[in-house]
């Protein structure tokens, strides 16, 4: 019997370590919210499980209002990074906070401390064994009035694209296919991307909601399955093992 419990357990052991974590750093755009089943809101990594099998443990670290600075400061990075093991995925999406300059403890310059806040994710990802993956900030719903989108994030992408180049991370360009999708659905329609809602339409507003920034649902999925296609897309062998584990 004791034989039989210790096969069973080595067993055990053995399914564990087939399996790799990804985690998913970032802001409110990205993160998990409460009373899910009530609230319209969503983040993107929030619905991210479902793409993959058993293999892939989605961890969605992502924080509202969190800038690379706030996550640093605040010891969350810190946390993950001790929890790193070979094999395992860092998604690193921020921008949209680093932005408030009139926040001093989540401002970052883009061309100093945020690039290097992203540059210390990746060589701490890597020290570890794990593999960073570098994405740009989600597109705003941004429409002037001739129905043109107009970018809101100024040189924070940029410099995530500067230093996935610099040092050969993988790199999904979220900015770019969010704005595809925006501009798909147009200025009115894709309002059902975000929040927008009349006082009383759901339970969950008791006043009239309009953000721009935020997803619905439908605009959580609909980014994911940006995400999981360009990992499907990806030559990159570094993420093959994550494109295994896509159902």
């Amino acid at each position: 019997m004791k034989y039989f419990l210790s096969i069973l357990f080595l067993i055990s052991l053995s399914c564990r370590a087939q399996k790799t974590t990804l985690y998913c750093i970032g802001d409110s755009t990205m993160a998990n919210k409460k009373d899910a089943d009530k609230n319209p809101e969503h983040g993107w990594a929030q619905v991210l499980q479902p793409f993959f099998n058993e293999n892939i443990i989605v961890e969605n670290k992502a924080v509202n209002g969190r800038s690379t600075k706030s996550f640093i400061n605040e010891k969350r990075w810190d946390s993950i990074c001790k929890k790193l093991r070979i094999g395992d995925y860092v998604f690193i999406e921020f921008g949209h906070n680093d932005e408030k300059i009139a926040d001093s403890a989540r401002y970052t310059n883009p061309h100093t401390s945020y690039r290097y806040n992203l540059i210390r994710f990746v060589k701490e990802s890597r020290e570890k064994g794990a593999i960073p993956i570098l994405l740009t900030s989600i597109a705003r719903r941004n429409f002037n009035e001739q129905g043109v989108l107009v970018p809101t994030h100024g040189d924070y992408p940029l410099q995530t694209r500067l230093v996935a180049q610099e040092y050969k991370v993988p790199f999904i360009d979220l900015e770019y296919y969010t704005e595809l999708l925006e501009q798909s659905y147009g200025p009115e329609k894709s309002k059902l991307l975000h929040l927008h809602f009349k006082a009383g339409e759901v339970p969950y507003y008791k006043e009239d909601k309009n953000d721009d920034t935020h997803l619905s649902l439908k605009g959580a999925r609909e980014i994911a399955k940006i995400v999981i296609s360009q990992i499907r897309l990806s030559k990159d062998p570094a993420l093959d093992q994550l494109k295994k584990g896509i159902k």
